[in-house]
């Protein structure tokens, strides 16, 4: 049986470990997992081996490298993209996820988005932008409902 090939993404910290709460799942499918590099996730490597990828770090707070590390990571994302060929791409965010949608998007891939279970009155600007392009687009909390009227309330990640 050929398994979907699907693509796992997500900034460090709270993003990551919402995402990494879909574990259970990776084994259903030829996956590959992308994060940001720091050294809170280097053990990353001991677990899944040859199937996590690192992007560069930097969040906009990082007023003046981050545009540079940006496009860094667009190119970077390019990359994975085509050495994956991704299915699906699920993502929980935040900047690293944005432009590897949009790629998938372009070339194809199913976008599932899951809004941050941190959020549950205001959108986040990753789901904003997101929003319009997910094939799937799950929020943790009811309310969030209201914001994202198409969204699939998909209860709490944790």
């Amino acid at each position: 049986m050929n398994k979907k090939r699907v693509m796992f993404i997500a900034s460090t910290g709270g993003h990551l470990k919402e995402l990494l709460q879909l574990e259970p799942m990776f084994s259903n499918y030829q996956y590959c997992l992308i994060t940001e590099k720091t050294k809170s996730n280097l053990y990353l490597k001991d677990i899944y081996h040859d199937k996590v990828h690192f992007l560069i770090y930097g969040t906009k707070h990082h007023i003046i490298s981050y545009p540079f590390k940006l496009l860094c990571n667009c190119f970077i994302s390019l990359y994975y993209y085509f050495q994956y060929r991704p299915d699906y791409i699920i993502t929980t965010g935040v900047h690293t996820a944005g432009p590897m949608c949009c790629l998938g998007k372009i070339f194809g891939s199913k976008i599932i988005y899951i809004e941050t279970f941190a959020n549950m009155v205001t959108k986040t600007s990753t789901g904003k932008l997101l929003y319009p392009i997910s094939d799937q687009f799950i929020v943790q909390w009811e309310s969030m409902k209201e914001l994202y009227p198409n969204a699939v309330y998909g209860g709490w990640i944790f």
